[in-house]
């Protein structure tokens, strides 16, 4: 079982691999939270925008652990651009979790989804409200740690003008074809985190000629293969799975990835095309 763990630049203990939830049903994400935990994983990721903020609290409740071993982090919609509203939504999250607290809470985008791919606003000023928020419960004692997600360097940049806390993270989408290393160095080099969601690139990689012929050489599936580089790269990682087996599998990375071979993951081709995830706005375009 990987149980490595990082330290955010606020001093907090984070576990580099975590469960992703998206697209996992309330009423079926508290096994697979309850199932996760029980087989050694101390990190969970959820979000408001993915209805399952209660079935993620019951799983952690049912799961036997104790509360302070897990890291629990979720996720402000990216429709609310005031500070009243994500004020209001951090508060709702931690009563519909039934939670004291939460490890980190993130901005889940810079801009609303509808207007992701779409638009040029950045809500820059909204953005900084936000995080506002974000700051003002983690000095409550609401939260642990704070981030963003789905942010451009400029987007980052403009939080960094009149911030008063520095995020934690950036939780970007990034994978072996799709590696944004300009982002990510920027952001580590500020000290910021960098978690990375979708590694499979929501299993297009599994059709990968390349990555699948690479899996094969270390004898380790496609997931694995994924998992491990980004890893490598410093990154949290954030594979989702409601499957207990491909959990087990995908905590199994007791391997490494050569340099030589880790550069020829970063050169291959970037997936253009997303399949029947491309509508979702994240496989899209700029983000």
């Amino acid at each position: 079982m990987f149980n490595k763990s990082m330290k955010l630049n606020n001093g907090v203990v984070i576990p580099q691999l975590a469960l992703g939830t998206w697209l996992i049903d309330d009423d079926k994400v508290t096994d697979a939270v309850k199932s996760d935990l029980q087989m050694g994983y101390r990190h969970i990721d959820t979000a408001q925008a993915y209805g399952n903020e209660r079935g993620v609290g019951e799983g952690v409740r049912q799961s036997g652990i104790p509360r302070d071993e897990i890291f629990i982090t979720s996720k402000v919609a990216a429709e609310h651009k005031s500070y009243e509203s994500a004020a209001k939504s951090i508060d709702d999250t931690l009563a519909l979790m039934k939670m004291d607290y939460l490890d980190m809470m993130i901005i889940h985008s810079p801009q609303p989804w509808k207007e992701v791919n779409q638009s040029e606003n950045r809500y820059k000023k909204e953005n900084q409200e936000v995080w506002r928020a974000l700051e003002d419960a983690l000095e409550a004692g609401k939260l642990r740690a704070i981030g963003v997600s789905n942010f451009l360097e400029e987007d980052v940049q403009n939080i960094l003008k009149t911030a008063r806390i520095k995020p934690q993270v950036n939780q970007i989408l990034a994978h072996i074809s799709n590696t944004p290393l300009d982002l990510i160095q920027y952001c580590q080099n500020e000290g910021i985190a960098v978690e990375a969601y979708s590694p499979v690139a929501h299993g297009e990689a599994l059709k990968n000629e390349k990555i699948v012929a690479m899996a094969k050489k270390y004898g380790v599936s496609v997931a694995q293969l994924c998992i491990r580089y980004c890893i490598q790269l410093d990154m949290i990682v954030l594979p989702k799975t409601a499957n207990p087996d491909h959990m087990r599998e995908n905590a199994d990375l007791d391997f490494e990835i050569s340099q030589e071979d880790m550069r020829e993951l970063l050169a291959i081709d970037k997936i253009q095309d997303y399949g029947e995830a491309s509508f979702f706005p994240v496989y899209g375009g700029k983000m």
